[in-house]
């Protein structure tokens, strides 16, 4: 598996998190932190561990089932 870093723009849009709500996460523990991409202001979080947290906040939010869209009647 190919491995992608987001920038933060990327991460927000994702999220639906503001910059400021990102870094109050992470000085939480609550939120995958950047990685360093080679000059002081650059940093890049990792694709699969954003992913990882919108599946954890997704199963959070269901009681702990994540929805499965097989399962959801739908009107017909």
């Amino acid at each position: 598996m190919t491995q992608r870093f987001l920038r933060c723009s990327a991460v927000q849009d994702r999220t639906g998190l503001s910059r400021s709500t990102l870094y109050l996460r992470m000085a939480q523990g609550r939120f995958p932190s950047p990685i360093p991409l080679g000059s002081p202001n650059a940093v890049g979080w990792l694709e699969i561990e954003i992913d990882q947290w919108i599946n954890g906040q997704v199963q959070a939010a269901r009681g702990g089932i994540e929805s499965d869209p097989e399962l959801v009647q739908q009107d017909e």
